[in-house]
Order: C-alpha cells, then structure tokens, then sequence
C-alpha cells in the first residue's frame, strides 16, 4: 500500500495565506472579547453583597457565550471535514470568522449591559 502524504487536495499559499490571518482576526476579536469580560467579572467582584448577584450573571452569560462559541467552531471543524476543495473551505472559514467577529461583538455589548445593570442595582443597594 502507498503511503498517503497529502491530502486529495492542494492548499494553494493564498488560501493558507487568508486561512492563518482569518484565524489571527478572530483571535484578537476573541481576546478582546474575553479581556472585557474578565474586567466587568473583577470590577463586579470587589462590591458589596448586592453586587454579587450581578457578578453571577456575567459569569454565567460569559460560560453560556463560551460554550456558545466553542459549539460554533466544532460545527465549523464538521463542515471543513465536509467541504469539497479549498475554496469551500475558505469560504466556509470566511463565513465562520464574519460570524463570529458579529457573535462576540454582540456578546462583549451585551455583557456590558449586564454589567451596567449590575453596577446600577448595587449603587442602589
């Protein structure tokens, strides 16, 4: 039997190319993302009882979008395994990485809001 070292398919230099930046813009946004919640996390954390439930909230909501994100990048890994040649691929990791970019936006915003709340409800506490 031959042995088999590469797959059906070439990955052209472009491909691999936009393939490792895509990976690098998501990172930074997943950074950034994570760095906001783990700020609004501390913040919350150093106030009084009253604050504490709202500090629960953000964890949570974080744990939910965190699990929220990693379901999305295994759906990803399930349809690259699918995809015909590279170009599907691209273009199903280009997809993958203007949805998440979307998806963390909204998540570090909405985060934000719980967190503004909580702030709120403990000054009134």
């Amino acid at each position: 039997m031959a042995e088999q070292t590469r797959a059906d398919f070439p990955v052209t230099p472009e491909v691999r190319r936009f393939a490792e930046q895509s990976v690098e813009q998501a990172r930074k946004a997943f950074d950034g993302f994570m760095s906001a919640a783990q700020g609004a996390v501390s913040t919350l954390e150093t106030h009084a009882a009253a604050a504490q439930a709202g500090a629960r909230d953000v964890q949570r909501q974080a744990v939910q979008f965190a699990e929220d994100n990693v379901a999305a990048s295994f759906d990803l890994a399930k349809k690259l395994v699918s995809a015909k040649d590279p170009a599907e691929m691209a273009q199903l990791h280009a997809a993958y990485v203007k949805a998440q970019i979307e998806t963390l936006s909204e998540q570090a915003r909405t985060l934000g809001q719980t967190a503004a709340k909580a702030a709120s409800d403990s000054a009134k506490g």
